[in-house]
């Protein structure tokens, strides 16, 4: 796998226990800062398929 450059959401600062997100040309990677290895890859549909449930509250608890 190539070196991901990984990004958080600013509102998370320092914080240990955030998102994180790497984008190439052809694939997403999402991970958790508490889990680094535990890495999952979404192509770009599934990726705004996401965004979108996010979006809608779908995972509001």
């Amino acid at each position: 796998m190539e070196i991901l450059d990984w990004q958080r959401p600013e509102a998370c600062g320092e914080g240990a226990s955030c998102p994180e997100v790497a984008v190439t040309s052809d694939a997403v990677y999402v991970r958790s800062s508490l889990r680094p290895d535990a890495i999952a890859q979404l192509d770009v549909t599934e990726w705004r398929d996401l965004l979108s449930a996010i979006r809608a509250g779908e995972f509001d608890v």
